[in-house]
């Protein structure tokens, strides 16, 4: 299915290629760029990233089956508290969308958290219109915490973000779940 592996500067290019609107990007990253996407705000964003000590994991994922990069995701991880953020994530390419992929995506980003870094906790933000992104997450078992509404402007529009986490008890009852069938 997927592997998660770290990004680097070579996969860049295809990151940006996936990123073709300002919306897109809003809806991808929320602030953390800005529109258009360029080699040099990468490099600062794995800047530090991806080393044993670090605080912030940033990953692509491939699929197993063809080697191909088709998606990107970060895991920021708050040590002191034992919790850990998912955020940037993308099923960029595609032809590959539609297959289930985020949800596996997902999982081995939970299981990173939960099972390597020894995480009690794992949220993420998603915005209230993704739909597929919201059952995609509650399919891995997250659960809506409460709303941010209007959070963030894009255009003249402004949008709203479900908070929402899973807790390690509740990672582990799946697993445990998913074992007794």
């Amino acid at each position: 299915m997927i592997k998660l592996a770290h990004f680097t500067r070579e996969d860049f290019g295809t990151l940006m290629q996936w990123i073709s609107s300002e919306a897109f990007m809003i809806q991808w990253a929320g602030s953390s760029f800005e529109f258009p996407l360029h080699v040099y705000q990468l490099e600062q964003y794995i800047k530090g990233a991806n080393q044993p000590s670090s605080d912030t994991f940033v990953f692509k994922a491939i699929e197993q089956e063809t080697g191909k990069m088709i998606g990107h995701l970060s895991l920021k991880l708050d040590r002191r508290n034992d919790s850990a953020r998912i955020g940037k994530v993308l099923i960029g390419d595609e032809s590959m969308r539609g297959r289930g992929l985020g949800a596996c995506l997902i999982e081995a980003a939970a299981e990173l958290a939960f099972c390597t870094f020894k995480m009690h906790r794992v949220s993420l933000g998603v915005f209230d219109f993704n739909h597929a992104a919201i059952a995609c997450y509650e399919k891995v078992g997250f659960q809506k915490e409460g709303l941010l509404r209007d959070v963030r402007k894009c255009g003249q529009e402004y949008w709203s973000l479900w908070e929402m986490s899973l807790l390690e008890e509740e990672w582990k009852g799946r697993d445990e779940r998913e074992a007794a069938k």
